[in-house]
């Protein structure tokens, strides 16, 4: 398994080790997909290198955990006040009523 991760400001695609953390730019991708990786015209694709040896179940299963694992708020921030909701609509006054 191996991860494809855009760097769309460089216009470049970076083929790496099965990642940990999940990215909205980046997809996980089996061998056979990633050795047919075709990248749009411009593009460049940057191939990490890849250990040789597959990565044992468990530490597959502990990639995929990382990646849909929700990251949890930073401990020092304070909630603040609630946002005040605003009425889409509102009642006017007629000004002929004056």
């Amino acid at each position: 398994m191996t991860t494809l991760t855009y760097v769309y400001a460089d216009s470049t695609a970076v083929l790496g080790p099965l990642a940990r953390q999940s990215s909205p730019h980046s997809y996980d991708l089996c061998e056979n997909h990633a050795m047919r990786l075709t990248v749009p015209r411009g593009w460049e694709i940057i191939r990490l290198e890849v250990p040789s040896e597959r990565p044992s179940p468990a530490d597959e299963l502990v990639a995929l955990a990382d990646a849909v694992r929700p990251v949890p708020a930073p401990a020092s921030v304070e909630p603040g006040p609630a946002p005040q909701q605003r009425a889409h609509l509102r009642v006017l006054p007629d000004p002929t009523d004056r």
